[in-house]
C-alpha cells in the first residue's frame, strides 16, 4: 500500500494536469447534489411529474363530464305593439268595407236605344255617350223629358265609350279603336282626335287630369291637355284588385265606377286607390222595366250645383235620382 500511495503521489507531482483534473470532476459532483438537493420536494410531497409538450400535444382529449340537466329556456318577451292607426284598423281583413243602400229621389224618361257607356250632367244639361258599333254617338238630353236635343253619330268602325266635359271640350273614348275624339262642347263638332294604348271603358275630370279606366283595375291620370299619362292608380279593396273598372264619376273628391256586369258602385280615394265604400244598386230597375231587352247598369252623373246623384244603365228606359243611405 506504501508503495501505491508514493506511487500516485509522484503520478500527481510529475503531471499536475491531473491534479487539475480531478479537481474539475470533484466541482462537477459537488454542483450535481447542490442541484438535487434544490430539486427535492418540500414538505415530503411527492415531486411533479414533468410533461413535455410533445406528450402534450398528443394526449388524448379527457372525455367530459355529462352536463347537468337544463333548464327550459322561456321565450323571450315580445315587444310592445303599438295600437293600430286608424288606417290599418281599416284594412284589417275584419273591418269591412260599408257597403250602401239607396232611395229613389226621382225616375226620368230614358231612351230606350241608348247603349249608355258615358254620363254627365253640367249647368243643366245632361250629356250622354253611347255605344255599338253602327249606333254610337254623343248626345245632348233634356233631362226633364229624355228627349233627346242633338246627337253626333260616331262612325260604324268605332265602339263609343266614356265622355267628360273639359271646360269648353267634351272628350269621348272608343272601345278597342285606341283612339278618342274632341268636341266643341257647345255646337259637339269634332275639334280633333288623340290616339291611346289600352282599351278605353270610362273617363272622368278631377279639375287638372283626366282619369281614364281600360276595364283592368288600373286608372291613368292624363294631361287633361295632351292626353299624355301622368301616372296610375291602382284600385284595390281590402288588398285586392278591383276588377272591370268601367263609367266614371267624380263626385265630392272621390272616384266612382262601375263596375262592369254588377249592380255596384265603388267609390275611390284617388290619393290611395283603395276602395272607400260600395254603392249596392240591386233592384234599382223593377221588373216591369224589364219587358224588352235591357243590359247592365252603367253611367253615373253628379249634379254639383245641385247635389244631385243620378245613374242609368245600358237600354234602361229609365234614369234615376237616387240618395245614399246609411252604410251597413
Amino acid at each position: 500500500m506504501r508503495t501505491h500511495k508514493h506511487t500516485l503521489l509522484m503520478n500527481f507531482r510529475t503531471h499536475p494536469y491531473l491534479a487539475l483534473l480531478g479537481l474539475a470532476v470533484a466541482a462537477v459532483v459537488l454542483v450535481a447534489v447542490l442541484a438535487l438537493a434544490q430539486r427535492a420536494p418540500q414538505g415530503g410531497g411527492a415531486a411533479p411529474a414533468v410533461t413535455s409538450p410533445l406528450a402534450a400535444r398528443h394526449s388524448p382529449l379527457p372525455t367530459p363530464a355529462m352536463p347537468a340537466a337544463v333548464p327550459a329556456v322561456q321565450p323571450a318577451s315580445p315587444l310592445p305593439i303599438a295600437a293600430p292607426t286608424p288606417a290599418t284598423a281599416l284594412s284589417a281583413p275584419d273591418a269591412a268595407t260599408p257597403v250602401y243602400s239607396y232611395r229613389v229621389v226621382a225616375e226620368y224618361p230614358h231612351a230606350p236605344d241608348a247603349f249608355t257607356q258615358g254620363l254627365q250632367y253640367i249647368d243643366g244639361v245632361l250629356y250622354e255617350g253611347t255605344g255599338l258599333h253602327g249606333a254610337s254617338s254623343l248626345r245632348r238630353v233634356d233631362l226633364e223629358t229624355g228627349t233627346v236635343l242633338q246627337s253626333v253619330p260616331l262612325e260604324a268602325a268605332y265602339f263609343g265609350e266614356g265622355i267628360v266635359v273639359v271646360d269648353d271640350r267634351i272628350v269621348q273614348l272608343t272601345w278597342q279603336s285606341n283612339v278618342g275624339f274632341v268636341y266643341d262642347r257647345k255646337s259637339l263638332a269634332r275639334i280633333g282626335q288623340f290616339s291611346y294604348p289600352t282599351e278605353g271603358w270610362g273617363i272622368t275630370f278631377d279639375g287638372k287630369h283626366l282619369i281614364m279606366s281600360d276595364g283592368t283595375s288600373t286608372l291613368y291620370r292624363w294631361d287633361a291637355q295632351t292626353m299624355e299619362e301622368v301616372g296610375r292608380i291602382e284600385v284595390t279593396d281590402q288588398g285586392e284588385p278591383v276588377m272591370r273598372l268601367n263609367e266614371l264619376e267624380m263626385v265630392k273628391g272621390e272616384i266612382w265606377a262601375n263596375i262592369w256586369q254588377t249592380d255596384r258602385i265603388a267609390r275611390i280615394d284617388p290619393a290611395t286607390g283603395q276602395v272607400a265604400g260600395w254603392i249596392d244598386l240591386a233592384g234599382l230597375l223593377s221588373a216591369e222595366d224589364r219587358v224588352r231587352p235591357v243590359d247592365v247598369l252603367n253611367g253615373i252623373a253628379y249634379d254639383a250645383a245641385g247635389d244631385r246623384l243620378f245613374v242609368t244603365g245600358k237600354l234602361w228606359p229609365k234614369l234615376f235620382e237616387i240618395e245614399l243611405l246609411t252604410a251597413e
